[in-house]
């Protein structure tokens, strides 16, 4: 469940920090949008082996989250490091233009798909590859991918939409693509429903109560205000162990899971959504555990690390402990580096 982050971000003074500012940049397949995203170039002695790290956003923070994370990164990372790109999807944070494609849509909301959201990245990557680093060849590039939410899905489905394209992923508390977050948690209204065998201090009461609260806020019906739907994600994405994927050169790519601190997670749901400790405790939390455990076979065993736990991390990893965020993604960097791409 997307928790609100604590952490509010400064754009203009996140770009200053990284040396940079926006840009933005019209899709040859949709030139009458602009998307806004951050570039930056790869250290001198990275250009030899083009990669390219894709920071994926969720549906609750923009572009601008990223920044603490890629600032650290960077002074962590100054030699060998690849060139990084960061942009807010249409509709989202300071990309304002809607996505062309969502005109006439009956419901705004639920205006195109998470496929929808990889063909329009392969555009830019293709057009940011060219007029960026000079290569008119896109297999060259070697795409490391950090994601948080539904930036993992996107990841996972471009991953298999384009296979050999992709090195490594840092995935940050995935969205739990095949769930409709409701049956988290055990219906009272069920046939064979005994409240008598509920763990201490959970009644059926309670069950309803986060149900409904959950369903309102977190159910696959509730669109999105960038016209991002979450409707058909269970079946483009059924299940978290599969498919396995085919990286760069044929090889699996590198995979890093994390999912969110136990009690720092249990915290802000009860804090921010009114869910009691205890439900998150006993249904959410080794529920999403077990989802993360699929995603560490997605990949081959060598190349799998976690899921661990974003030290105190609710949903927003990026957003509560950039500096663990940016410690990750240069671990996953450098194993990257140690193996002969090309």
């Amino acid at each position: 469940m997307a928790t609100t982050g604590s952490t509010e971000f400064q754009p203009s003074t996140a770009q200053s920090q990284l040396g940079l500012d926006q840009s933005f940049i019209r899709l040859k397949t949709k030139p009458n949008a602009q998307i806004s995203f951050n570039f930056i170039p790869p250290s001198a002695d990275a250009t030899s082996k083009p990669q390219l790290i894709v920071f994926l956003n969720g549906l609750g923070l923009p572009k601008a989250a990223w920044f603490p994370v890629i600032s650290g990164f960077i002074l962590s990372q100054p030699h060998a490091r690849p060139a990084i790109l960061a942009y807010d999807r249409y509709g989202q944070g300071a990309t304002i233009d809607r996505d062309p494609a969502d005109e006439g849509a009956q419901n705004p909301m639920h205006a195109h798909d998470c496929m929808s959201v990889v063909y329009n990245l392969r555009q830019l990557i293709q057009q940011i590859a060219q007029q960026k680093m000079g290569l008119e060849d896109i297999s060259k590039v070697a795409l490391i991918f950090v994601a948080n939410s539904i930036g993992c899905a996107i990841a996972r489905l471009y991953t298999q939409e384009y296979p050999g394209s992709v090195v490594g992923m840092l995935l940050l508390d995935s969205v739990l693509a095949n769930s409709d977050f409701v049956s988290i948690f055990p219906d009272p209204d069920d046939d064979g429903f005994d409240e008598k065998a509920l763990p201490e201090g959970i009644t059926g009461d309670l069950l309803k109560e986060a149900r409904q609260k959950v369903k309102m806020i977190f159910h696959p019906d509730n669109g999105s205000k960038e016209g991002l739907s979450r409707k058909n994600l269970r079946s483009l994405l059924l299940d978290s162990d599969s498919p396995v994927l085919k990286g760069f050169c044929g090889r699996g790519p590198y995979v890093t899971v994390v999912g969110h601190d136990f009690e720092t997670f249990a915290e802000q749901s009860e804090k921010q959504l009114g869910i009691p400790k205890t439900l998150t405790v006993n249904y959410s939390n080794p529920f999403w555990h077990k989802y993360n455990e699929g995603l560490t076979r997605i990949t081959a065993p060598e190349r799998s690390k976690g899921p661990i736990q974003g030290p105190g991390c609710g949903h927003f990893v990026q957003a509560d402990n950039p500096t663990f965020v940016g410690q990750e993604l240069s671990e996953l960097v450098n194993r990257i580096l140690l193996e002969d791409l090309y």
